[in-house]
């Protein structure tokens, strides 16, 4: 025998719940200098800048 439960959660606690299982979108934004899209507030995978400024040098990374 399988225990169950002893009483029935309510619409409210259930629905509260699922509220975590809904997807959302990335918030994609356009590379100020090279024109990719990146996530918001962060380095530029393809070209590493971040607020107009070069962060990564690709050209030592693209050598490792």
């Amino acid at each position: 025998m399988v225990p169950q439960p002893k009483r029935k959660h309510s619409k409210g606690r259930r629905d509260r719940r699922r509220a975590q299982d809904a997807l959302q979108p990335l918030n994609l934004v356009q590379c100020s200098h090279c024109g990719e899209m990146r996530l918001s507030h962060t380095v530029c995978p393809s070209c590493g800048h971040y607020q107009g400024r070069e962060v990564i040098n690709m050209d030592k990374e693209k050598s490792k």
